[in-house]
């Protein structure tokens, strides 16, 4: 697992730093839309085969699902082989911008469909979170803890609008957030699934949910940085985390209950 952890974060850094994300950070950008708000650039797509060429050379006989990949050829299914599942740019919308520094490169490797390996690398930030199955959860090399918060109302809460943009999905979602606005601290929206898991995993934030997000590569790293340090990942309805279920919840283990509960309404 060691070994597979070195590739994913040579493979990260490559994309990230060496070659692509930092330095096209402050560039123009040739974007292209999947959806009205959904955004996709020539960075996300340079970024996936870079990454997918680099493991391919160590790992060819491995699995493979990336974001663009999938959306360019249909959906890829998530088998019992060892897989890496790729998100090569979460944060597009940051990264287009070019001033809000929340873009990641999130790479996770599944075995039996569990997360085992995860690395989530913010070039912009320099910020580097890691963890393997059953040895901790580190950013830039040190140990992360989810918080200790105990108190729903004194908690900070992460969550993102999505991209879908008709009326009964916004209402959804809107509905759910002026609910939930009464019950905590205060509300983000940082622009990445995979960096607001992060941001429990590290203490930075309480809770955080998403419904309808894009696929397992948003989360395949983050649900396992999460748990590794300390945290709980599952299904906003309080049922267990399943990775393809395009449905994420997290928090410490004092919350879980009452978050739980929050979210139903």
């Amino acid at each position: 697992m060691e070994d597979f952890l070195a590739a994913a974060v040579e493979a990260a850094k490559i994309a990230g730093e060496v070659a692509i994300i930092r330095f096209g950070f402050h560039k123009t950008k040739n974007v292209e839309h999947k959806g009205v708000v959904d955004l996709v650039t020539e960075t996300d797509k340079k970024c996936e085969e870079v990454i997918f060429d680099y493991l391919r050379s160590k790992y060819p006989d491995h699995k493979f699902i990336g974001e663009e990949t999938t959306a360019a050829c249909g959906v890829t299914e998530l088998t019992d082989e060892p897989t890496w599942i790729v998100d090569p740019l979460d944060g597009t919308t940051n990264f287009v911008h070019g001033q809000f520094p929340f873009v990641c490169v999130s790479i996770g490797f599944t075995i039996g469909r569990i997360p085992t390996v995860g690395v989530i690398y913010n070039p912009i930030m320099d910020e580097l979170f890691t963890a393997i199955r059953g040895k901790g959860s580190f950013l830039n090399g040190n140990p992360t803890k989810v918080s200790t918060q105990t108190e729903l109302v004194k908690s900070l809460l992460a969550t993102e609008a999505g991209t879908k943009r008709d009326k009964s999905t916004l209402d959804a979602i809107t509905n759910r957030i002026n609910n939930l606005l009464f019950k905590v601290r205060s509300l983000r929206m940082s622009g990445s699934c995979a960096l607001n898991l992060c941001g429990v995993a590290c203490g930075r934030l309480d809770l955080f949910y998403e419904v309808g997000f894009g696929g397992p590569w948003d989360v395949a790293a983050g649900a396992l940085i999460v748990s590794e340090a300390g945290g709980l990942v599952f299904d906003p309805s309080g049922k267990e985390f399943d990775i393809t279920s395009q449905r994420v919840a997290a928090s410490n283990s004092f919350l879980k209950d009452a978050f739980t509960e929050a979210l139903q309404y």
